[in-house]
């Protein structure tokens, strides 16, 4: 019977963990590249119902949105004031106060129809939320782009529904109406 010694039995130990650390990398890359092949398999798949999809509504004739999606006006300015006068009879209605209101100049980067307001609300949540809803899903299409939210005053956050000063950056669209 062979005996080893100290050292060689160390040796032994060590290409004995080598192997087994061998073996075990092999087999988690292996494992590895089965699942990569398996999420490339599903990206594919996905990609080849999208690109069904999208020849599917190429044939589809396109669906314009209605014209009272839009501001009818013959200037950018009176558009403005339209949603303005919009937003007012919104806060109005959700007896909230309409602290101010203005035009903005559209950005560079926008649409030449594309009209802009800034606005400050006084209001609880309630009213916050059923006026931006109806901003949000009703017409004409408006787009609120920024909602700051701060109390009305220091004593206005110990009620139940505390009143609240929200300031809106709203966005919408105009169409030239004949004067």
């Amino acid at each position: 019977m062979l005996r080893l010694d100290r050292d060689q039995a160390l040796s032994v130990a060590a290409l004995a963990s080598l192997l087994l650390a061998c073996v075990f990398a092999v087999g988690f890359s292996l494992q590895m590249r089965s699942d990569a092949s398996w999420e490339l398999a599903e990206h594919r798949e996905l990609l080849s119902r999208l690109e069904t999809r999208t020849r599917a509504d190429a044939g589809r004739p396109k669906v314009a949105a209605p014209p009272t999606a839009f501001l009818d006006a013959p200037t950018a300015g009176i558009a403005s004031a339209k949603l303005q006068a919009y937003l007012t009879q919104l806060a109005e209605l959700q007896h909230a106060g309409l602290i101010s209101s203005g035009g903005e100049m559209a950005k560079r980067d926008e649409a030449p129809d594309t009209i802009r307001i800034q606005a400050t609300l006084e209001m609880n949540t309630k009213a916050l939320r059923a006026i931006l809803y109806q901003l949000e899903s009703g017409t004409p299409y408006v787009f609120v782009d920024a909602l700051t939210l701060q109390p009305a005053s220091t004593t206005a956050g110990r009620g139940e529904d505390p009143l609240l000063r929200a300031t809106m950056s709203l966005r919408s669209f105009w169409r030239r109406a004949a004067p």
